[in-house]
């Protein structure tokens, strides 16, 4: 009778199994990286739209005139970025409120941000 020898080290089966779960791994980690690395991009984009916006409006409102009706472009230039804009004055149903909106966009054109607010007649 021949005696068995216990088996020591791992098959390959094993190795290849253990493998392929390190590769999945590696692989979801370097996605949620790419995925954390644009969503950091796309928040200094849009903070740096917001800064904008919101310069052009309090502009506005320091200069304390009654904006007219209509549309005006504007451009803006952020943290080495620049952004057109467009400024969209409407009427309110109380003729001394204004409804003033404040529309961003990259330098490709793509829409960033919209910010809007009401202003009185000083």
């Amino acid at each position: 009778m021949s005696r068995l020898r216990p088996t020591r080290g791992f098959t390959l089966i094993e190795v290849l199994v253990a493998l392929v779960i390190v590769a999945i791994a590696l692989g979801a980690g370097i996605k949620a990286a790419g995925a954390l690395a644009n969503n950091a991009e796309r928040l200094a984009e849009v903070s740096s739209a917001q800064w904008c916006a919101e310069n052009l409006l309090t502009e506005l409102r320091l200069t304390q005139q009654f904006p007219d009706i209509g549309e005006t472009p504007f451009a803006c230039e952020q943290l080495g970025r620049s952004y057109s804009g467009k400024l969209k004055v409407s009427p309110t149903p109380n003729p001394l409120f204004r409804r003033v909106e404040a529309s961003v966009a990259n330098d490709q054109g793509r829409p960033v941000l919209g910010l809007s607010t009401i202003m009185g007649k000083f």
